[in-house]
C-alpha cells in the first residue's frame, strides 16, 4: 500500500519560519516533520510514498530524491495551485492502484493508528479525534461504526469526534473529487467530497485516533512536538565531550561536534553535527540544536529550536524559542519569554493579535537575523528574516 501525503502548502500561519522553507520541512528533533511522517509510514508497512508538493517543492526533492535512503520508492507531484484538499489528492490520480493511505505532511501521527487504517476494508475510512473545541474543526456525526455526516467548523457540535485529516480512500474517490464542487472558501474541500461518497454508500467507516496527534498548525506547536518527540529519543554520542562537560539525561551528540568543559547539558537534547557548543555553557531539556551551530560561553538555551548555521556567542540567554537558520546574536542578548501577570502570551499572526495558549514563549525568528550587543527581545516577538538589532534595543 502507498501513502499520499499532501505536502503543498507554505504555511502562512508559520510565518516568518516558512520565508525559504516549505511547513512540511521544518525541523523538530531535528528531522523535518516530513521525515517524521515517513519514518511513521514505513514502520506501519508503507511501501510507497506519492508526495503532492508546490511551494519551495525543490528542498523536499533535494532532500528526500526518490526515496533510497528510505528503501521505499517516493514520487514527487505537482500541486499547481493549492485549491484545496480535494484538489490535492486529486493530483495523486495515476500515481496509486488500490486502497491508499493519505496523511498530512504537518500532522504527527503513530504507526500503530496508521496501520490500523491500512488494514480496513471499508470503501473510505476517516480518522476521527475527540476534542474539547469540535467547533474548531470538521466535526463527525456516525450511525454505528459508519460515518453518517461532516460538518465543517459547527457553531453547535453534535459530536466531540473531530475529522483528523487521515484518511484510507478506494481509486473511485478520484471520480466523486472531479464532481466536488467549489466550497464557500472558494476551495475543493475533501470533507464535500467524503459526504458525496457517504450519500452515496453506507461503507464509510471511522477509526478513533487513541494515539499521540500533534497538529503543526503555528509556530509554537513546533515546540509541543519537539519536546514530545524528544522524550523518544535514543542517546548517541558520536562527537567529542570534554572531560569535565557535564551530561544529564538522554543527549545525542552529532558527528563532528565538540562539546567543550564546563558545558552543562540536561537531556532530552539533540545536537547536531559539527556544533561547537561551550565552553561554560547551560543547554535545559526539550532542546534541538540543529548542525554547524555555535553555542558560546555563558549562554543558556531551554526548550527551543535552533536550527542550522546559526551563532549563539556569549551571555546570551533563549528560552522557549524558535531561531531560524544563520541567525548571529550578539554577546548579551536576552530573550524574555514570560509575562509578569503570568497570563498567556500573544503573538501577531496573519496581522492578528493570537492567543497561543502558553504561559511562556519566547521569540519567533526567521532566517538569518542578527542581533546587536545587549539587545532585549519581548515575548511572543516575531522577527522577520533578514531583519537585524542594534546594541541595546529593546524589541517587542
Amino acid at each position: 500500500m502507498k501513502a499520499v501525503i499532501l505536502a503543498a502548502g507554505e504555511g502562512t500561519r508559520m510565518r516568518p519560519l516558512t520565508s525559504s522553507l516549505p511547513k512540511v520541512m521544518l525541523p523538530i528533533g531535528n528531522k523535518p516533520i516530513l521525515e517524521h511522517i515517513v519514518d511513521a509510514a514505513i514502520e506501519a508497512g508503507i511501501e510507497g510514498f506519492v508526495f503532492i508538493t508546490g511551494y519551495r517543492e525543490e528542498t523536499i526533492k533535494e532532500y528526500f530524491g526518490s526515496g533510497e535512503k528510505w528503501g521505499v520508492p517516493i514520487e514527487h507531484v505537482h500541486q499547481e495551485e493549492q485549491l484545496g484538499t480535494a484538489n490535492a489528492i486529486g493530483c495523486a490520480k495515476g500515481h496509486v492502484e488500490g486502497s491508499f493511505i493519505v496523511l498530512n505532511g504537518d500532522v504527527l501521527v503513530s504507526p500503530d493508528h496508521i496501520k490500523k487504517m491500512a488494514g480496513r476494508l471499508n470503501d473510505a475510512v476517516i480518522t476521527v479525534k475527540k476534542v474539547e473545541n469540535p467547533s474548531e474543526f470538521g466535526v463527525i456525526e456516525t450511525e454505528g461504526d459508519k460515518v453518517s455526516k461532516i460538518i465543517e467548523k459547527p457553531e453547535n457540535p453534535p459530536t466531540d469526534l473531530a475529522n483528523a485529516g487521515i484518511y484510507l480512500f478506494g481509486e473511485e474517490i478520484f471520480e466523486l473529487i472531479e464532481r466536488t464542487p467549489l466550497s464557500p472558501r472558494r476551495e475543493y474541500e475533501i470533507t464535500d467530497t467524503l459526504q458525496m461518497l457517504i450519500d452515496s454508500s453506507d461503507n464509510v467507516g471511522y477509526e478513533l485516533l487513541e494515539d499521540e496527534w500533534i497538529d503543526v498548525g503555528r509556530p509554537w506547536d513546533l515546540l509541543d512536538a519537539n519536546k514530545v518527540l524528544l522524550e523518544e529519543i535514543r542517546p548517541e554520542i558520536s562527537g567529542l565531550v570534554e572531560p569535565n562537560a557535564t551530561l544529564i539525561g538522554d543527549v545525542s551528540v552529532g558527528e563532528g561536534t565538540l562539546i567543550r568543559n564546563g558545558a552543562y547539558i540536561i537531556g532530552p537534547v539533540v545536537i547536531g553535527k559539527d556544533c561547537d557548543i561551550g565552553p561554560n555553557c547551560f543547554i535545559r531539556p526539550s532542546t534541538s540544536i540543529g548542525n554547524n551551530v555555535h553555542i558560546g560561553n555563558a549562554v543558556e538555551v531551554k526548550n527551543s529550536i535552533i536550527m542550522d548555521d546559526t551563532k549563539i556567542g556569549h551571555l546570551t540567554y533563549i528560552g522557549d524559542s524558535i531561531i531560524g537558520r544563520k541567525c548571529n546574536f550578539g554577546a548579551g542578548t536576552k530573550v524574555a519569554n514570560l509575562r509578569h501577570d503570568g497570563k498567556n502570551i500573544k503573538v501577531n499572526i496573519k496581522g492578528k493579535r493570537t492567543d497561543s495558549g502558553r504561559r511562556k514563549l519566547g521569540v519567533i525568528m526567521g532566517d538569518d537575523v542578527h542581533t546587536g550587543i545587549n539587545s532585549s527581545i519581548n515575548v511572543g516577538t516575531v522577527m522577520e528574516s533578514g531583519s537585524f538589532t542594534g546594541p541595546g534595543e529593546v524589541v517587542r
